[in-house]
């Protein structure tokens, strides 16, 4: 099950990623502010699945990290 688990956060992680790369190239070109919140908030989301994925173990009781 933690197997499955690290494949969906990994994938939400590569999601997160693509979307605010897209979403900085999108206000690159038309400078809304729709664009850069979107860009920066799927750029913490990432940062923060990236965390949660390192410590998951420990996050799920197991001991420590990998």
């Amino acid at each position: 099950m933690i197997t499955f688990h690290r494949v969906l956060i990994s994938t939400a992680i590569a999601f997160c990623l693509f979307f605010a790369a897209w979403g900085w190239q999108e206000h690159q070109r038309s400078h809304t502010a729709w664009s850069l919140a979107a860009s920066i908030a799927f750029a913490i989301f990432a940062v923060g699945f990236a965390v949660y994925l390192r410590f998951l173990k420990r996050f799920l009781g197991g001991g420590g990290s990998r």
